[in-house]
């Protein structure tokens, strides 16, 4: 007989024994299943603080309920932006490997056909495969989901798209919107991005199926154009002339009111206009956790979510269909930096794992990357590639499903296709450079200990040079992985 993920886990790993332990006890849960649906959720934009469980002012019940019943990563880093960040999730690596053009927000195939993916793990796994939301690592239908491990695709090929028209940028890639990469007539138009991906996605859940599913689903928001139009969809989102800080019919719209009060109690209309947008993502999320209910298969299905990268802060508008210009719109982090930056603000964001009866609720403290989800999941399935798979990131069974430990390990960041923000991590050191040219010499780096600065405020290098050589030389191991072009041949 197979054993199940748990079993063979207990089989691998020392420690877990009491764990297995602990979920044989949780009184009538059923016995792990050999082969579990997983379900990602990755939201766009929503910064450490536009959720509800770090962040009392945000009303996201659904999101606060699974964090509370499941692993909350309490220090969880991503990538500081889109596609960067999505390539991290899929492949398990950094984007550098890949050469720079991955280093930042691009409509360029993000890495070649071929590259595993967490969905052509699954896939070959005998696992039912859709991505239903924002793909944005490869524009074209030439480059789209379906040829990296998706049985089906729906959504955006593109980063932002207008909320209701679902169009791009005017240009190459403005019909974006996709039904197995083949444009939709309309586009959906008239039904808001979160909506269609959320219905999208509860009729995959409810479908009849023989084999698990790995259901991939990158919401477009709370990234900009931010677009709550409730009932009045022929009204684009705008300030009411006569009320300057108010939005038109705001009154009457569902996501601009919620049962505690919550997004009201904010006076600036900006904030609550993000506010209502991750009320309705979150509110998407709960309609698919309860078709997971409706159909039996919540207690089978693991659930991961995260964002992609730190909060936007500041748009100038007129990008994408019906953008408006903001400011300060979101929530206030209690770190420096945002989207884009390599400072805690822009790569540390929240994530959790829920999966009731299997994973015991609780905070984990231990610094964890999205790079070591497609490692995880890998081991959770007893997966092995037929061609081993140079995984930056690390298996973190151990914690989610026992009291492990990590091993130490570097974090390690850069962006922008011109690379002109480096960072790495190691335990509390983090060492950080802003500006162009490589980080050639350990002189040229900022050190802060994250844990006694949380701010980044103070820069301790001149009292520490030892240190400051010693994460210089780990940067420069790490950096010796990337491809300094694109189009190199991976190593």
């Amino acid at each position: 007989m197979n054993r199940s993920p748990i079993s063979r886990l207990v089989g691998r790993k020392v420690g877990l024994v009491a764990a297995a332990i602990l979920f044989l006890q949780c009184g009538d849960s059923p016995p792990v299943p050999e082969q579990p649906n997983v379900i990602i959720l990755l939201s766009d934009d929503q910064g450490w603080a536009d959720i509800g469980y770090n962040n009392p002012k945000v009303y996201t019940p659904h999101l606060d309920k699974l964090a509370a019943n499941g692993v909350t990563f309490v220090n969880h880093y991503v990538m500081p932006q889109c596609t960067p960040s999505r390539v991290a999730l899929l492949t398990g690596r950094y984007p550098g490997r890949f050469g720079p053009h991955v280093l930042q927000a691009t409509n360029e195939p993000a890495f070649p056909i071929g590259t595993p993916t967490i969905a052509s793990m699954f896939q070959a796994s005998g696992y039912e495969t859709f991505l239903c939301g924002k793909w944005h690592l490869g524009s074209s239908p030439e480059h789209g989901p379906n040829h990296f491990g998706f049985d089906h695709s729906y959504g955006s090929f593109t980063g932002a798209v207008g909320m209701y028209d679902h169009h791009y940028r005017t240009g190459e890639f403005y019909e974006a919107w996709h039904r197995d990469h083949k444009p939709i007539d309309g586009s959906d138009n008239g039904v808001h991005a979160t909506d269609l991906v959320m219905q999208e996605a509860v009729r995959f859940i409810e479908r009849k199926r023989e084999q698990p599913f790995f259901l991939y689903l990158p919401f477009n928001a709370v990234h900009t154009p931010l677009d709550e139009r409730g009932e009045f969809v022929d009204q684009p989102t705008q300030l009411d002339p006569q009320k300057p800080d108010r939005w038109r019919n705001e009154d009457k719209i569902q996501w601009f009111n919620d049962p505690d009060g919550k997004i009201q109690s904010e006076p600036d209309p900006e904030k609550r206009l993000l506010l209502a947008a991750a009320y309705h993502l979150d509110h998407a999320i709960g309609e698919i956790v309860a078709a997971l209910e409706r159909t039996g298969q919540r207690q089978n299905t693991l659930i991961l979510f995260s964002s992609d990268n730190g909060p936007q802060v500041n748009w100038p508008g007129n990008a994408y269909p019906d953008d408006l210009l903001l400011t300060d719109f979101n929530q206030p982090l209690p770190m420096r930096g945002i989207k884009s930056d390599v400072w805690e603000g822009g790569i540390h964001v929240p994530a959790f794992a829920n999966w009731p009866g299997k994973i015991a609720p609780k905070q984990i403290a231990d610094r964890v990357h999205i790079i070591d989800w497609f490692p995880t999941l890998a081991n959770l399935l007893d997966y092995q590639p037929q061609t081993p798979i140079p995984w930056d990131g690390v298996d973190i069974s151990g914690i989610v499903f026992a009291d492990g430990s990590l091993q130490k390990r570097d974090l390690y960041w850069i962006w922008n296709r011109q690379t002109n923000r480096w960072a790495l991590r190691f335990e509390d050191w983090k060492i950080v450079k802003y500006g162009q040219g490589e980080p050639a010499s350990a002189d040229v780096w900022q050190l802060f200990n994250v844990k006694d600065d949380p701010k980044e405020q103070h820069d301790i290098a001149a009292q520490h040079p030892v240190i400051v050589t010693a994460m210089h030389e780990r940067f420069l191991v790490q950096r010796s992985k990337d491809l300094k072009q694109s189009g190199e041949s991976n190593r």
